[in-house]
């Protein structure tokens, strides 16, 4: 039985989160029934990461057994070819060891959350970054945000149903930047908590618009209670960039 590695784009505006659920659009749901119409196979595609609703992902990586050998190249093009017009692109198909396991196996997860700093409506931005209108301070915002990288209990910056077993992670990379109107935000980790990035992300713009300090945020991290935490920042500015293995 063939295992194949998936990397895959998609916008993740139309649904639901990357996992299936029971009548509602997901990733996951449309990637699986491109599979069964494409072998005839009802198949789980297991993801590296379980995007929440309307987050998207540059290079997504999942991976499928399927009972018979079926030329990658083909079965790309034919998953493109079934998910349509769904927003979502297999960018590339290959063959892996029966080992590898998309999630297990994955290393390092890599995010990016946009933010376009303008009192103006967003066009081409619109549903693919967070309009923050007041003046933000990226550089502030950039020295803060090192207060959260190492290893620390993130129970502030995790979702009230987060089902990790330990809300203990060690984050490696949070970094701030700005380019005219837009601040990027990078961090990665070999595994974050449920919502984790966008409260890390929502409590660094209170830091941007002044409201809190480098202190603040350092507070409200060692208070280990989700009632510290700033706001949550919106699904649509962040991305799901690469996976490494």
């Amino acid at each position: 039985m063939p295992r194949y590695r998936l990397v895959i784009e998609y916008d993740g505006g139309p649904f639901c989160g990357w996992q299936v659920q029971d009548h509602q659009p997901t990733v996951q749901g449309a990637l699986e029934a491109a599979v069964k119409a494409t072998v005839g196979e009802t198949v789980r595609v297991q993801g590296a990461g379980r995007t929440d609703a309307g987050v998207h992902a540059l290079a997504q990586v999942a991976h499928l057994d399927l009972a018979r050998d079926f030329p990658p190249g083909r079965l790309r093009d034919a998953l493109n070819a079934h998910v349509r017009p769904a927003p979502i692109g297999v960018l590339s198909v290959e063959v892996v060891p029966a080992t590898f396991d998309a999630r297990f196996s994955a290393l390092r997860r890599h995010y990016r959350y946009r933010i376009v700093n303008t009192r103006a409506n967003l066009a081409l931005d619109a549903g693919r970054a967070w309009r923050v209108p007041k003046k933000l301070d990226a550089a502030a915002m950039h020295a803060a945000a090192q207060r959260l990288v190492g290893r620390h209990d993130f129970t502030t910056f995790r979702d009230t149903e987060c089902q990790a077993k330990s809300p203990v992670k060690t984050l490696d990379q949070l970094d701030v930047t700005r380019e005219g109107e837009r601040i990027d935000i990078v961090t990665s980790a070999r595994s974050f908590l449920h919502s984790q990035v966008r409260s890390m992300v929502g409590s660094l713009v209170w830091v941007g618009e002044g409201r809190w300090s480098a202190d603040d945020l350092a507070a409200a991290l060692a208070a280990r209670a989700r009632r510290a935490c700033g706001p949550v920042a919106p699904p649509e500015g962040l991305y799901l960039v690469r996976v490494d293995y």
